[in-house]
């Protein structure tokens, strides 16, 4: 499905920053930020990034903050009237 299809259904661009611990140095802390077209307010497809996260990668997360943002809104998203051409 192409992006412009996914936000007409809802979808919404989500900024996920989790923040970690280093694996050979627990008591420091890294951010990684993961940025994807998803659908709010379940975000599947940053839940099952988490799961591939905690099962795969060694570095324990130690917290996770979620923004997201509608690009296309209903009233963004317009026929146009009129079309105008130069040459």
């Amino acid at each position: 499905m192409r992006d412009i299809e996914r936000q007409l259904q809802g979808y919404r661009l989500t900024t996920a920053e989790i923040t970690y611990r280093l694996p050979d140095f627990p008591e420091l802390l890294q951010i990684f930020v993961w940025q994807k077209l998803a659908l709010a307010p379940r975000f599947p497809e940053l839940k099952r990034f988490l799961a591939y996260w905690e099962s795969n990668l060694d570095g324990r997360i130690h917290s996770v903050r979620v923004a997201g943002a509608g690009i296309i809104a209903p009233a963004a998203l317009r026929h146009a009237r009129a079309e105008y051409r130069l040459h």
